[in-house]
Order: structure tokens, then C-alpha cells, then sequence
């Protein structure tokens, strides 16, 4: 898959990205950036929506010592400008599972969860995952 985007590190001692975000996603995400203003994504466990990365205004999922800050994604506008920082988080429990994987973060057609802001899109966020080499 090709990344538009990848997200700073933020595990401590890291200096791969572990994730990135799809052409489509970047597209989307300022989108939503315009009608929302600054964003996070939260990657839990679990089955059905709970699998999908979810997007929130930044701030409206509290995150604590049960998830992980995987990476930081530097927004920017269509002509380059800077929208501002879009974190990435992972419940513990998920990142164990997850530890070895890159992921990106890409959009398709369809309704995910009606608590993701892109869901009034007819889009949903998805992850694509290949082991990190």
C-alpha cells in the first residue's frame, strides 16, 4: 500500500513510524479537520466498529494508561500549509497484538461507526496492516 503520510514516532526510543495514512485518508481527514478543527485517531480492540480506527475531535476520547501513543501525524492543507498535530492512539491490549505491524490508515465506501466523525460521509476509516521488515 502507498503512504501519503507517515506519522512521527512516539514510543519512547523509536524511530520507525508505525503507521501512515492513505492519499484518501489525508484527503478526508481535512475535510473533517475544516468542519470538526483538530482531530486524534483511537485504535481499540474488539470486534466489528471496535476493530476500526476511530476518529474524534482531539480531547473527546480520553486516553489514559491503558493505550499507547504510536504516532503523531504533521496535518497540512491541500497547498502545504499546517493544519495542526492528529495523534494516534492503541489500547495496551491491541498493541500487543499489533506490536510487529505497520499500519496505514486508509478510507472506503460505507458506514462504520456512528460515533467516528466520518461516518455522515458514507466513508469509513479502515486499517491495512503488513509486518514492519
Amino acid at each position: 500500500m502507498e503512504h501519503e503520510l507517515e506519522a512521527r514516532p512516539r514510543i519512547e526510543g523509536e524511530e520507525v513510524s508505525r503507521v501512515a495514512l492513505s492519499a484518501a485518508a489525508v484527503e478526508l481527514l481535512r475535510r473533517l479537520w475544516g468542519r470538526h478543527g483538530p482531530l486524534m485517531f483511537h485504535q481499540s480492540g474488539g470486534c466489528c466498529d471496535g476493530s476500526s480506527p476511530m476518529c474524534f475531535p482531539a480531547g473527546d476520547f480520553k486516553t489514559g494508561d491503558a493505550d499507547v501513543l504510536l504516532g503523531t501525524f504533521d496535518l497540512t492543507d491541500a497547498a502545504g500549509r499546517p493544519l495542526g498535530e492528529l495523534d494516534f492512539w492503541m489500547s495496551v491490549e491491541q498493541f500487543a497484538y499489533w506490536k510487529h505491524t505497520h499500519l496505514t490508515v486508509d478510507v472506503v465506501a460505507g458506514r462504520g461507526s456512528g460515533f467516528s466523525v466520518e461516518a455522515p460521509e458514507g466513508k469509513r476509516f479502515l486499517i491495512r496492516s503488513e509486518i514492519m521488515g
